[in-house]
């Protein structure tokens, strides 16, 4: 069995951002993606605006050295961004994630110093990159939920489609 590879990475971050872009843009409207509902923490603008600054964050800067600075209180201040808006920072993560791992080097699993987490934790980079892997699912199934609330519509945008990561 071969080993993961930033290449398998990439496809994995590639499809997961599309999928978070295809459930901002399956919003009725730009109020729809604002609401807030009871008992849940996060509107789907808002996971949307923090899955995209943790993306530049950690894997555009720190992964691809983009100079990328984040401002993680704004993700979840801001409120009545457009969809459109939102899907354009969306695609500045996809395509800041697509260059890093394509400029990175094959031994940056294995050589680069400690990603440092939000709560101080040092994490290898092999590490990381599974919980930033990991972390963007949850927040996409968050946002599933809270679209289908907030709409009533139960039709899924093709989360987690294996062909993309097929070939």
């Amino acid at each position: 069995m071969s080993g993961i590879s930033l290449a398998h990475c990439a496809r994995v971050f590639a499809r997961d951002i599309a999928t978070v872009k295809a459930e901002v843009l399956a919003y009725p409207d730009d109020a729809s993606l604002w609401r807030a509902l009871p008992g849940l923490p996060n509107t789907g603008g808002t996971l949307a605006l923090h899955l995209a600054g943790n993306l530049r964050h950690f894997i555009g800067a720190g992964l691809g050295g983009t100079g990328y600075v984040r401002d993680r209180k704004a993700e979840f201040a801001t409120r009545g961004t457009t969809r459109a808006e939102v899907a354009a920072l969306l695609d500045a993560a996809a395509a800041e994630v697509a260059a890093a791992f394509a400029k990175a080097p094959a031994s940056a699993l294995d050589a680069a110093p400690p990603v440092t987490m939000p709560n101080g934790a040092q994490l290898t980079m092999p590490m990381a990159l599974l919980h930033l892997m990991t972390h963007l699912t949850y927040h996409i199934g968050q946002m599933d939920y809270h679209r289908r609330a907030v709409t009533g519509d139960a039709t899924g945008v093709g989360a987690l489609d294996f062909a993309p990561l097929t070939g």
